[in-house]
């Protein structure tokens, strides 16, 4: 939730794609969808505002990406709507590789979640993005994080941490599109 609602996820290393071992995917996504549903919207200037306003045209035309992927299949767990210059936080599944919420940076307070069945595929999965700017890798198989950082097309991956790492005058990068 960190990762990809702070900063009303309007940052290029909010976290936008979330892939899960299929055994918990179920729980997580529950968990996920209960923490995302307490999460306030509204005003930047009061102090229970978890995720403010976007510009009127930014979140009409972010609101239009959910409801695109919509159309195409994914299925919605929470949010969705937008109140003004507000759009609520979002989590979509069943989405599909091609989709722009899977394939292009959208700045917006929305991730997709969507399971795994091997290591690997998500590997795959992440590595399909023009995009390879952080990833994160939440795992106690310390072969596995080895393995991300070898394989993953990024400019950092985060272990057991969300890809939120960043400090404006240092070196700072990624590859494909951002890099």
């Amino acid at each position: 939730m960190v990762g990809g609602y702070s900063y009303a996820g309007q940052t290029c290393i909010s976290v936008q794609r979330i892939f899960v071992e299929r055994s918990v995917y179920g729980k997580f996504s529950e968990l996920l969808v209960a923490g995302v549903q307490r999460l306030r919207s509204g005003d930047p200037m009061e102090e229970t505002t978890d995720v403010a306003a976007d510009s009127r045209i930014g979140c009409s035309s972010r609101s239009r990406l959910g409801a695109g992927s919509q159309a195409k299949g994914a299925r919605l767990l929470c949010g969705g709507s937008r109140k003004g210059s507000v759009l609520e936080p979002t989590v979509l599944s069943n989405t599909q590789p091609d989709m722009k919420v899977n394939c292009k940076e959208i700045f917006a307070p929305v991730v997709t979640v969507e399971p795994y069945d091997r290591f690997e595929e998500a590997l795959e999965r992440v590595n399909r993005s023009d995009y390879g700017l952080q990833a994160g890798v939440f795992t106690r198989d310390a072969k596995r994080i080895f393995q991300a950082f070898d394989e993953l097309e990024v400019g950092g991956v985060m272990a057991g941490e969300v890809p939120s790492f960043r400090i404006d005058h240092m070196p700072y990068g990624g590859v494909k599109i951002p890099g």
